[in-house]
Protein backbone atom coordinates (compact mmCIF):
# COMPACT_ATOMS: atom_id res chain seq x y z
CA UNK A 1 0.00 0.00 0.00
CA UNK A 2 1.34 3.32 -0.95
CA UNK A 3 1.31 5.66 2.34
CA UNK A 4 1.02 9.49 0.52
CA UNK A 5 -1.58 11.46 2.53
CA UNK A 6 -0.18 11.89 6.59
CA UNK A 7 -2.90 11.71 9.79
CA UNK A 8 -4.79 14.66 9.77
CA UNK A 9 -6.78 17.50 7.70
CA UNK A 10 -7.80 17.00 3.80
CA UNK A 11 -9.50 19.82 2.61
CA UNK A 12 -11.51 19.69 -0.26
CA UNK A 13 -11.02 22.29 -2.88
CA UNK A 14 -13.80 22.64 -5.31
CA UNK A 15 -16.38 24.27 -7.22
CA UNK A 16 -18.84 23.10 -9.98
CA UNK A 17 -19.56 25.40 -13.11
CA UNK A 18 -23.20 26.56 -11.69
CA UNK A 19 -21.26 27.85 -8.34
CA UNK A 20 -19.75 31.47 -7.95
CA UNK A 21 -16.26 29.76 -6.99
CA UNK A 22 -15.85 28.16 -10.51
CA UNK A 23 -12.73 29.32 -12.76
CA UNK A 24 -9.93 31.80 -12.62
CA UNK A 25 -7.84 30.92 -9.27
CA UNK A 26 -9.80 31.38 -6.69
CA UNK A 27 -10.02 27.61 -6.13
CA UNK A 28 -6.13 27.23 -5.98
CA UNK A 29 -6.11 30.22 -3.26
CA UNK A 30 -8.10 28.22 -1.60
CA UNK A 31 -5.97 25.76 -1.65
CA UNK A 32 -3.24 27.40 -0.27
CA UNK A 33 -4.99 29.19 2.06
CA UNK A 34 -5.80 25.45 3.45
CA UNK A 35 -2.38 24.67 3.21
CA UNK A 36 -1.30 27.88 5.52
CA UNK A 37 -4.11 26.56 8.25
CA UNK A 38 -2.57 23.08 8.42
CA UNK A 39 -4.04 21.34 5.94
CA UNK A 40 -1.94 18.17 5.37
CA UNK A 41 -3.30 17.43 1.86
CA UNK A 42 -6.03 18.72 -0.72
CA UNK A 43 -8.82 17.36 -2.77
CA UNK A 44 -9.71 18.53 -6.33
CA UNK A 45 -11.61 18.27 -8.97
CA UNK A 46 -10.61 18.93 -12.81
CA UNK A 47 -7.30 18.60 -14.22
CA UNK A 48 -7.04 22.21 -14.62
CA UNK A 49 -7.61 23.13 -10.68
CA UNK A 50 -5.16 19.82 -9.72
CA UNK A 51 -2.33 21.59 -11.66
CA UNK A 52 -2.82 25.09 -10.51
CA UNK A 53 -2.97 24.11 -6.69
CA UNK A 54 0.37 21.68 -7.32
CA UNK A 55 1.69 25.21 -8.62
CA UNK A 56 0.71 27.27 -6.03
CA UNK A 57 1.96 24.62 -3.25
CA UNK A 58 4.89 24.04 -5.31
CA UNK A 59 4.30 20.05 -5.00
CA UNK A 60 4.42 20.35 -0.91
CA UNK A 61 0.91 18.95 -0.25
CA UNK A 62 -0.38 15.63 -1.54
CA UNK A 63 -3.37 16.31 -3.76
CA UNK A 64 -6.39 13.64 -4.38
CA UNK A 65 -7.55 14.19 -8.05
CA UNK A 66 -10.59 13.68 -9.19
CA UNK A 67 -13.01 14.53 -12.32
CA UNK A 68 -17.21 14.50 -12.23
CA UNK A 69 -18.94 13.73 -15.13
CA UNK A 70 -22.11 12.51 -15.75
CA UNK A 71 -23.09 10.03 -18.00
CA UNK A 72 -26.32 9.04 -19.35
CA UNK A 73 -25.94 5.16 -18.59
CA UNK A 74 -24.94 5.20 -14.94
CA UNK A 75 -25.29 7.03 -11.64
CA UNK A 76 -21.33 6.95 -11.19
CA UNK A 77 -19.51 10.40 -11.62
CA UNK A 78 -16.45 10.24 -9.58
CA UNK A 79 -13.81 9.25 -12.12
CA UNK A 80 -16.14 7.03 -13.76
CA UNK A 81 -14.39 5.83 -17.08
CA UNK A 82 -11.10 5.02 -18.37
CA UNK A 83 -11.15 8.38 -19.74
CA UNK A 84 -10.87 10.71 -16.81
CA UNK A 85 -8.29 7.92 -15.66
CA UNK A 86 -5.92 8.42 -18.20
CA UNK A 87 -6.32 12.67 -17.61
CA UNK A 88 -5.74 12.00 -13.91
CA UNK A 89 -2.25 9.86 -14.71
CA UNK A 90 -1.42 12.77 -17.06
CA UNK A 91 -2.08 15.61 -14.08
CA UNK A 92 -0.02 16.63 -10.97
CA UNK A 93 -2.64 15.08 -8.46
CA UNK A 94 -0.92 12.11 -6.56
CA UNK A 95 -3.59 10.30 -5.54
CA UNK A 96 -6.22 9.19 -8.06
CA UNK A 97 -10.07 8.78 -6.29
CA UNK A 98 -12.99 7.64 -8.19
CA UNK A 99 -16.29 5.97 -6.89
CA UNK A 100 -16.27 2.43 -5.62
CA UNK A 101 -19.74 1.61 -5.21
CA UNK A 102 -20.95 -1.36 -6.79
CA UNK A 103 -23.37 0.48 -8.95
CA UNK A 104 -23.11 -0.69 -12.73
CA UNK A 105 -20.89 1.84 -14.18
CA UNK A 106 -21.14 3.92 -17.35
CA UNK A 107 -19.89 2.16 -20.63
CA UNK A 108 -20.20 -1.20 -18.67
CA UNK A 109 -16.34 -0.41 -17.37
CA UNK A 110 -15.25 -2.48 -14.13
CA UNK A 111 -13.81 -1.04 -11.08
CA UNK A 112 -11.37 -3.65 -10.75
CA UNK A 113 -10.04 -2.76 -14.89
CA UNK A 114 -9.65 1.15 -13.84
CA UNK A 115 -7.42 -0.01 -10.83
CA UNK A 116 -5.82 -2.56 -12.75
CA UNK A 117 -4.75 0.26 -15.08
CA UNK A 118 -3.41 2.82 -12.99
CA UNK A 119 -1.22 0.41 -10.88
CA UNK A 120 0.31 -0.41 -14.32
CA UNK A 121 0.55 2.64 -15.97
CA UNK A 122 1.75 5.27 -13.09
CA UNK A 123 2.78 5.29 -9.33
CA UNK A 124 0.00 7.11 -7.92
CA UNK A 125 -2.32 6.23 -5.14
CA UNK A 126 -5.07 5.03 -5.44
CA UNK A 127 -8.66 6.35 -2.58
CA UNK A 128 -11.96 4.53 -2.56
CA UNK A 129 -14.98 6.41 -2.51
CA UNK A 130 -17.55 3.83 -1.12
CA UNK A 131 -21.17 4.06 0.66
CA UNK A 132 -20.94 0.81 2.68
CA UNK A 133 -19.50 -2.25 3.82
CA UNK A 134 -19.62 -4.33 0.72
CA UNK A 135 -18.61 -1.54 -1.15
CA UNK A 136 -15.42 -0.75 1.19
CA UNK A 137 -13.80 -4.19 1.26
CA UNK A 138 -14.67 -5.22 -1.83
CA UNK A 139 -12.18 -2.07 -2.94
CA UNK A 140 -9.71 -3.29 -0.22
CA UNK A 141 -9.59 -6.67 -1.58
CA UNK A 142 -8.72 -5.19 -5.00
CA UNK A 143 -5.43 -3.90 -3.50
CA UNK A 144 -6.53 0.25 -2.77
CA UNK A 145 -4.74 2.61 -1.01
CA UNK A 146 -7.02 4.51 0.31
CA UNK A 147 -10.96 3.73 1.30
CA UNK A 148 -13.14 6.79 2.11
CA UNK A 149 -16.77 7.32 3.39
CA UNK A 150 -17.77 10.05 0.54
CA UNK A 151 -20.32 8.35 -1.01
CA UNK A 152 -21.99 7.12 2.53
CA UNK A 153 -25.86 8.74 1.95
CA UNK A 154 -25.29 9.53 -1.75
CA UNK A 155 -26.28 6.23 -3.23
CA UNK A 156 -29.71 4.99 -3.51
CA UNK A 157 -28.86 2.19 -1.28
CA UNK A 158 -27.90 4.56 1.15
CA UNK A 159 -30.32 7.76 0.92
CA UNK A 160 -31.11 9.52 4.11
CA UNK A 161 -28.57 7.86 6.16
CA UNK A 162 -27.45 10.38 8.72
CA UNK A 163 -23.65 11.85 8.15
CA UNK A 164 -20.66 11.60 9.31
CA UNK A 165 -21.51 8.33 10.51
CA UNK A 166 -19.38 7.46 13.30
CA UNK A 167 -20.25 3.41 13.63
CA UNK A 168 -19.56 3.31 9.67
CA UNK A 169 -16.23 4.14 10.57
CA UNK A 170 -15.33 2.15 13.46
CA UNK A 171 -16.48 -0.99 11.13
CA UNK A 172 -14.31 -0.24 8.13
CA UNK A 173 -11.50 0.53 10.94
CA UNK A 174 -12.10 -3.15 12.03
CA UNK A 175 -13.29 -5.06 8.68
CA UNK A 176 -10.58 -2.93 5.90
CA UNK A 177 -7.42 -5.05 6.36
CA UNK A 178 -4.97 -3.27 3.91
CA UNK A 179 -6.39 0.31 3.15
CA UNK A 180 -5.75 3.59 4.86
CA UNK A 181 -9.30 4.38 5.94
CA UNK A 182 -10.37 8.10 5.23
CA UNK A 183 -13.70 9.85 6.95
CA UNK A 184 -15.73 12.34 4.31
CA UNK A 185 -18.98 13.53 4.24
CA UNK A 186 -20.97 15.79 6.42
CA UNK A 187 -18.21 16.81 8.56
CA UNK A 188 -19.48 20.20 9.69
CA UNK A 189 -18.96 21.15 12.74
CA UNK A 190 -16.42 20.70 15.88
CA UNK A 191 -19.02 18.42 17.29
CA UNK A 192 -18.97 16.21 14.19
CA UNK A 193 -15.27 15.85 13.45
CA UNK A 194 -14.70 14.89 17.43
CA UNK A 195 -17.23 11.81 17.12
CA UNK A 196 -15.67 10.81 13.75
CA UNK A 197 -12.08 11.13 15.84
CA UNK A 198 -13.26 8.83 18.72
CA UNK A 199 -14.23 6.16 16.57
CA UNK A 200 -10.57 5.93 15.94
CA UNK A 201 -9.91 7.22 12.26
CA UNK A 202 -6.97 9.62 11.91
CA UNK A 203 -7.61 10.93 8.56
CA UNK A 204 -10.17 13.29 7.23
CA UNK A 205 -11.16 14.96 4.71
CA UNK A 206 -13.60 18.71 4.96
CA UNK A 207 -14.88 20.13 2.31
CA UNK A 208 -18.17 22.31 2.05
CA UNK A 209 -17.81 23.40 5.81
CA UNK A 210 -14.59 24.92 4.89
CA UNK A 211 -14.43 25.90 1.09
CA UNK A 212 -18.03 26.16 0.07
CA UNK A 213 -19.13 30.19 1.21
CA UNK A 214 -22.89 29.33 -0.14
CA UNK A 215 -23.01 26.54 1.66
CA UNK A 216 -22.01 27.74 4.83
CA UNK A 217 -24.01 31.04 4.61
CA UNK A 218 -27.09 28.89 3.89
CA UNK A 219 -26.39 27.12 7.26
CA UNK A 220 -26.40 30.71 9.34
CA UNK A 221 -28.90 32.13 7.74
CA UNK A 222 -30.95 28.87 8.54
CA UNK A 223 -30.10 29.61 12.46
CA UNK A 224 -30.84 32.88 11.80
CA UNK A 225 -34.50 32.88 10.19
CA UNK A 226 -35.59 29.82 12.74
CA UNK A 227 -34.97 31.95 15.84
CA UNK A 228 -37.33 33.00 18.06
CA UNK A 229 -35.99 36.67 18.22
CA UNK A 230 -35.90 36.91 14.13
CA UNK A 231 -38.52 38.11 12.34
CA UNK A 232 -40.48 41.54 11.93
CA UNK A 233 -40.54 44.20 15.19
CA UNK A 234 -43.57 45.38 15.87
CA UNK A 235 -43.72 49.53 14.73
CA UNK A 236 -45.16 51.31 17.77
Amino acid sequence: MKNIIPRGLVVSCQALKDEPLYGGNTIPKMALAAKQGGAVGIRANTVHDINAIYRITEGTLPIIGLIKREYHDSPVYITPTLKEVKALIASSCHVIALDATLRPRPKGEKLEELVRYIRENSDKAIMADCSTDEDALAADALGVDYVSTTMRSYTEETRGFLIPDPDFCARLLNSVKNATVVAEGGINSFAALRNVLDSGIDHVIIGAAITRPQVITRVFVSVLESHPNFGEKEIV
